[in-house]
């Protein structure tokens, strides 16, 4: 499978193991500091009753929003996280100014890194 590396500053997040209006508030709270591909109407739906769902999104990091607030989230979310080190840095930043973040586990490559969160309200 071809993959076409992310823009140095894009991230990409995959969000799992939540409930689709965990989802939700988690890709509102980052459209709030990032530009994204995710629309303010693109809203996170569950596409399979037993099945577990993943929701995708794209992050540009290089011009960050004024204004991020914490979030109140009503369980916890696992988040991973792809792009390149400067942009993952910034990013996790502003992952530190809205949840509490837990790192689960780090992948360093030659150009990328995957950094596997776990997101609480603060």
């Amino acid at each position: 499978m071809d993959h076409e590396r992310p823009h140095p500053h894009s991230v990409s997040v995959e969000i799992s193991g939540c409930s689709k209006h965990d989802a939700r508030i988690v890709f509102d709270a980052l459209c709030s500091c990032f530009e994204s591909d995710r629309c303010a109407d693109d809203v996170p739906e569950d596409l399979h009753a037993t099945r577990p769902t993943v929701w995708l999104g794209t992050f540009d990091v290089a011009d960050e929003h004024e204004g991020a607030r914490p979030v109140h989230l009503s369980s916890s979310v696992e988040a991973d996280l792809h792009g390149g080190y400067w942009a993952i840095e910034r990013f996790r930043t502003t992952l530190d100014s809205l949840f509490d973040v837990h790192d689960l586990s780090t992948v360093s490559g030659d150009q990328e890194k995957e950094l596997h969160v776990r997101l609480r309200s603060r």
